[in-house]
């Protein structure tokens, strides 16, 4: 049989240099390529083949991720025309909405985002727990994904200060208020959000450290063990036809 283009690409002394994997033409090959490569590595080898399907799980997981990644190039966009100060936060919102070329549309990808971003996660647990996937072995898969739920709810709840208006200022006042009634720890949590008796210009600093820095970090961490004990611990249901 005649050999392909890129058969032929392959063969030549850039091709060989470009391409070292060798070819895998047996189940046991293309399995050891799998596990050697980083990426493939994070998905089994095999599959059950209705888990392809989207009514299996309604891509919810990689919507979820998706607007994850939407969240980050867009908030690394608005960073850049934002200082987080309250005489100046206000303004630079209003500056980016006006003047900034896209401004508008990318702080409504953001906003958007966030929300869609806590509808997905919120569906994904919702149809893992009526599935049953939190049964063992994959106890610990959901308790991380719990955390995951908690921090997609609190970077929402951080980025509602930074616009610095009315209604972040008063919706945050009473969220912080809500804080101190926890019991043990209450007062101490309200007190280190704040960074005082009241919302003030460390409030603005506190939030925004958490919103693009710290809670990113924990949130990125959280879904790589998710992916991982997700990988380890198999799919949803037990049984069915594997495909490779």
């Amino acid at each position: 049989m005649k050999p392909t283009v890129t058969e032929r690409v392959k063969e030549t002394a850039v091709g060989r240099s470009i391409f070292r994997v060798p070819d895998r033409e047996t189940p046991r090959e293309r399995a050891e390529g799998h596990w050697a490569n980083f990426f493939l590595h994070l998905y089994p080898v095999k599959i059950r083949r209705e888990e392809l399907g989207f009514r299996y799980s309604w891509y919810l997981g990689v919507i979820s991720l998706t607007l994850f990644v939407s969240l980050i190039v867009s908030g690394v966009y608005l960073m850049f025309f934002y200082v987080p100060s309250p005489t100046t936060a206000y303004g630079n919102i209003q500056f980016l909405q006006t003047s900034v070329p896209f401004g508008q549309f990318i702080r409504n990808v953001h906003r958007w985002s966030a929300h869609l971003m806590v509808v997905a996660v919120m569906a994904h647990m919702a149809k893992v727990f009526y599935r049953g996937a939190y049964k063992p072995p994959r106890e610990f898969n959901w308790v991380i994904g719990v955390v995951l739920l908690v921090l997609t709810l609190l970077m929402s709840f951080t980025g509602y200060l930074l616009p610095w208006d009315q209604l972040a200022y008063w919706a945050i006042t009473v969220g912080t208020s809500l804080a101190a009634y926890v019991p043990f720890v209450g007062k101490q949590v309200s007190q280190l959000l704040l960074g005082g008796p009241q919302v003030s210009s460390a409030t603005l600093l506190r939030f925004y450290v958490l919103h693009v820095a710290m809670l990113p970090v924990i949130l990125v961490m959280a879904i790589v063990i998710h992916l991982w004990r997700w990988r380890k611990d198999g799919t949803l249901d037990p049984g069915g036809e594997l495909d490779v």
